[in-house]
This record gives C-alpha cells, sequence and structure tokens, in this order.
C-alpha cells in the first residue's frame, strides 16, 4: 500500500509508516503548503490513500465529488503523534486491506466507513 501523510498529520507518521514498509510521500517534508485540491488530484494520479486530520477532504470528495483512491481521516481527542500511531497500527491490523477506494473515518473509540 501506499500512503500519503497529509502535512497536518505529520512526520513521525510518516517516518513510522515507512519503517512498517509502506511506501509513503510526506506532504510535511516533500511538498509542504501545498493546497488541498492538488494534494487530492497527486493522490488519486499516483495511487496513494491519503492519511489526514483535515476534515475540509470530506468536503471535497463528497461535495464537491473529487475522485479519490482511498482516505483515512482522524477525528482525534488527543492529536499527539503517538496517538496518531496506535490508531493508526490497529487500523492496519484490522482493515488495512479495506482501504483502497474508502473514505474512512478513524477515531480513538473506533473506525467507519463512510458512504459516498
Amino acid at each position: 500500500m501506499r500512503f500519503m501523510v497529509d502535512e497536518c498529520t505529520g512526520p513521525a507518521v510518516a517516518k513510522w509508516l515507512r519503517a512498517q514498509g509502506y511506501e509513503v510521500f510526506s506532504v510535511y517534508d516533500e511538498a509542504r503548503g501545498v493546497d488541498d485540491e492538488t494534494l487530492l488530484q497527486k493522490a488519486f494520479a499516483e495511487n496513494w490513500i491519503l492519511i489526514t486530520n483535515d476534515k475540509d477532504f470530506g468536503e471535497k470528495i463528497y461535495r464537491e465529488r473529487h475522485p479519490h483512491r482511498g482516505v483515512v481521516l482522524l477525528r482525534l481527542e488527543d492529536e499527539r503523534s503517538v496517538t496518531k500511531i496506535a490508531v493508526l497500527q490497529r487500523l492496519l491490523q484490522r482493515y488495512g486491506e479495506r482501504l483502497t477506494d474508502q473514505f474512512v473515518v478513524v477515531s480513538e473509540a473506533g473506525v467507519r466507513f463512510a458512504r459516498e
């Protein structure tokens, strides 16, 4: 799987994913300041699953109908990197094979696959 880690999600998450063997594009390290539409277009064109904390992506996908290859929206009360990594680890263990082409909302309490 290939993951694009949004700038707001942070470089620690990108580093952890790489250590797990995933191919990662870190927006923080490689494209800081790029707008959301450009990120979505790049993710779609290059088959990246976007991991973000930015709920604006929900509007872009559901209202504006932007195509995507998968979005993982982290809706966490505790925004520390250690929490993001723990939540992603659980997500990948339980649902990794289902993430492609899905919009997934993840919190400390659970996982929800949204309908388009």
